[in-house]
């Protein structure tokens, strides 16, 4: 377990370490979530998404946010070695989880009919169990988070995606044999409960691993028990009340934050059939297709902003609770840099080849790989807001301003259902209402945000080289990566071997081109290269092609 003492563990490096593990989880997820719905089809797709939403909100409610908010705690007693009251802040939290979690898997398991009548209710129901068990396992990854120790986490992320994606894949043919002779909608049903059957193997395997971790620390955690001279002992009701006090803000912005998806579905799908007289079982997958293909994939670059947001939020809170504003200001200017450094060229990435990612990735059929693409190109600029409201909630909460969050969510919800709902009724835009819409509240939560972190903490953002050099340099990788996708295209035989080995080379240019036109237009330094995980070797490259001196 790493030391709070040693400086070289800095929060930049743990949080690409979160990082590299969500982007493998990802591409995981991506290569699974393919042949998967070759299996289950758009329509079992259909069924599963708004269960899975369902259970994301009842599991954000009861324990998703405790690794945030225990690793703030906790983080917040190690920075005054505060090593037993760290501790039974630890235990008492298991406890809240057994009691909050299991009173919330068994209100899945039974109300699953009324919080999603047909099909898709077996599938609430699957997934119910998994809801107590992610609790327990968020418990242990916001201790060792705590610790800024992040490899655990990490691993445990990657082997839970691993054993989710073989057992999804597994049980959904499986249950999909079995129930062959029933009717197609039936069929699919199964199958959507084989994937979440994956869900809760995943979890499950996770946890086991993570507690072996935590009983292989077992000396470590003693041994810095009993070096402890800290007078000030707390009770269990106090810490209880701390856990609540602080877990209640995170859990409320995380549900507002994160009601956007199940709003606009709910919206989505009750307007389109009452507006537009679509059926429901089409509403339900063309729903499917925009939370499978294109959300899904936006979701990869946001998964670096949500490893530095968990990253972050220890290392200000520790600083923060020791009173040193600059470091601060210092490493919410890194992160929000770094983020902005990824984010930007992602986001310009998917909206130009968003069509032939789809069709890499979900090779079904022509119509839907159309539909993933476009939804994937219009929520491109989404990408940026989300990763920056993302990162700049966990900053509010590490600064002791949890509750702005949640106010700005509420603030920022109430106008992005307007807009949806607007859309949905006064126009044939459908599905594209909803991409639209999430792009104005993940916009509208940057903006509160950063109005919050300014008061909360006087920091002010600097704008040329975090946002406006690398939009710049996006964009003219945007333009290559265009140019040499259709040049390739125009030349190879049209089809889907084409168009991968088009994407692949389109791809890499424009990693190539991104990268010199940042260094050249000055928005990254050398130091700050060499502050990011495998700056280094960044560097050395960079030198060798002329783009920084020695």
């Amino acid at each position: 377990m790493a030391s709070q003492g040693n400086k070289s563990n800095s929060f930049v490096k743990q949080a690409g370490i979160l990082a590299a593990a969500g982007i493998i989880c990802r591409i995981i997820g991506l290569l699974y979530r393919s042949p998967l719905t070759h299996i289950i089809g758009e329509t079992g797709n259909g069924y599963y998404s708004p269960a899975y939403r369902i259970y994301q909100m009842i599991l954000l409610i009861s324990s998703y946010s405790i690794p945030s908010a225990i690793s703030k705690v906790i983080s917040q007693r190690l920075a005054v070695h505060q090593y037993k009251n760290a501790q039974r802040i630890f235990k008492c939290a298991v406890l809240y989880v057994v009691v909050v979690g299991g009173a919330a898997s068994l209100f899945a398991f039974f109300g699953a009919q009324f919080l999603i009548p047909g099909r898709a209710a077996l599938v609430l129901r699957t997934l119910a169990p998994t809801i107590f068990l992610s609790g327990l396992l968020g418990v242990l990854r916001g201790y060792f988070q705590a610790n800024r120790s992040m490899v655990q986490t990490s691993v445990s992320q990657i082997v839970e995606q691993i054993l989710n994606a073989v057992v999804s894949m597994g049980a959904a043919w499986l249950l999909m044999q079995i129930f062959s002779k029933e009717d197609a909608l039936t069929q699919a049903a199964w199958g959507a409960v084989g994937s979440a059957v994956g869900t809760g193997a995943g979890v499950l395997i996770a946890l086991i691993f993570m507690s072996l971790i935590y009983q292989m620390n077992r000396k470590v955690i003693t041994k810095r028990i009993k070096r402890d001279r800290s007078r000030e002992i707390l009770s269990n009701q106090e810490i209880f009340r701390i856990i609540i006090f602080m877990v209640t803000p995170v859990i409320l912005s995380s549900f507002a934050y994160n009601a956007s998806a199940l709003i606009n579905q709910t919206l989505y799908i009750n307007l389109i059939q009452s507006v537009h007289g679509m059926s429901y079982d089409e509403a339900l997958r063309i729903n499917g297709i925009y939370d499978t293909e294109a959300v899904g994939l936006s979701n990869i670059p946001i998964a670096i902003a949500s490893a530095m947001a968990s990253a972050i939020l220890p290392s200000i809170a520790g600083s923060f609770e020791t009173g040193n504003r600059k470091d601060v200001h210092n490493k919410i200017q890194t992160a929000i840099k770094t983020i902005m450094f990824i984010a930007i060229p992602a986001a310009m990435g998917m909206a130009v080849l968003g069509r032939p990612i789809v069709w890499l990735l979900y090779n079904t059929n022509a119509e839907s790989i159309t539909l993933g693409g476009n939804l994937l190109t219009a929520l491109g600029l989404s990408i940026v807001f989300y990763s920056l409201s993302t990162l700049s909630n966990s900053i509010l909460q590490a600064v002791g301003k949890a509750t702005k969050p949640v106010t700005n969510a509420i603030i920022a919800l109430a106008v992005q259902s307007a807009v949806a709902a607007v859309l949905l009724i006064f126009t044939d835009l459908g599905i594209y209402s909803l991409a639209i819409a999430v792009t104005v509240y993940s916009f509208m939560m940057c903006l509160l945000n950063n109005i919050a972190i300014r008061k909360a903490t006087g920091y002010r953002q600097e704008m040329v080289n975090t946002f406006l050099l690398p939009f710049w340099a996006a964009v003219i990788m945007g333009v290559v990566v265009g140019l040499v996708y259709h040049g390739l295209m125009f030349v190879l035989p049209y089809g889907y071997l084409a168009s991968a080995v088009s994407l692949v080379i389109s791809v890499a240019a424009g990693v190539l081109v991104y990268f010199a036109a940042v260094l050249k237009l000055g928005a990254m330094k050398k130091k700050e290269l060499l502050a990011i995980p495998g700056g280094s070797l960044l560097v050395k490259f960079a030198v060798k092609l002329h783009l920084l001196k020695k």
